[in-house]
């Protein structure tokens, strides 16, 4: 029995080099590469361009949060700003909740 697991190990030893184990880790190389130019990466670009957006946001600005809510800008706090939606009526929203900055006169075209 010895005889026939010597000569399974004899050839296995005299193998083309690389292995099977170069050919895995290239796959794994290959997969995680696509994965961060199709996942990864658009993900921290988006970020990074909603982190500048909410840096730039001034008073006057008109926003629409990711609730949906439409309104200007009235106060510009450190981690709050205050958005008044209707005339006399003004809330209070954390900045990362502001999904887009609208052009100016969005709310007048919006409330005929």
């Amino acid at each position: 029995m010895n005889l026939l697991l010597s000569e399974a190990w004899a050839q296995d030893a005299g193998g083309a080099g690389g292995g099977p184990g170069f050919g895995l880790l290239f796959w794994m190389v290959l997969f995680f590469a696509i994965f961060y130019f199709m996942a990864i990466r658009p993900q921290q670009k988006r970020a990074k361009e909603h982190k500048s957006m909410v840096a730039a946001l001034s008073k006057t600005d008109e926003v629409v949060t990711n609730g949906g809510t439409l309104g200007r800008v009235t106060h510009v706090g450190e981690q709050f700003l205050t958005l008044e939606v209707a005339e006399g009526v003004s809330i209070k929203v954390q900045k990362g909740s502001i999904a887009a900055i609208m052009p100016k006169g969005t709310i007048k075209s919006t409330s005929s």
